[in-house]
């Protein structure tokens, strides 16, 4: 089942991973991106995650839907977490699930890719010192 999702909740792998059932596949790719502990060599405590649900929910279908013709995939799922993450919490996944490894590894790359270029998303880092500062790159996930 596809699965394209923007939540202010911890995101459960392991029930993406049981979205996935596909009889065909032969291979199944979850990438987890998570909040590092620093950025551009500034010791962070982690980000908060602001987005306009609906246009990134309809991004996020519309990628998945051009992952599925470009790939051959069988099914894709892009979730993304929003509010005020801690350093090593997962913020976005990526799960796709095809017949074979390659299409599925660089399908699952391409998706990455595309939410953190293309998905109106936007980070404020939470430094350690206790200020905060916007990103200017809007769309970037991890």
């Amino acid at each position: 089942m596809d699965l394209y999702q923007i939540t202010d909740q911890p995101i459960d792998t392991v029930e993406i991973l049981q979205g996935q059932g596909e009889p065909g596949a032969g291979a199944q790719v979850l990438f987890l991106g998570t909040v590092r502990n620093e950025f551009e060599g500034r010791a962070s405590r982690g980000l908060y995650y602001d987005v306009y649900p609906q246009m990134a929910e309809a991004q996020l279908r519309k990628i998945g839907e051009e992952l599925k013709r470009e790939f051959g995939v069988l099914q894709v799922a892009l979730v993304h977490r929003i509010g005020d993450l801690p350093v090593g919490a997962v913020s976005v996944a990526v799960c796709v699930t095809g017949g074979h490894r390659d299409e599925t590894f660089a399908a699952a790359r391409a998706g990455i890719d595309r939410v953190k270029q293309t998905v109106p998303i936007w980070k404020k880092e939470h430094w350690d010192d206790g200020t905060s500062a916007w990103h200017d790159d809007a769309g970037s996930s991890t």
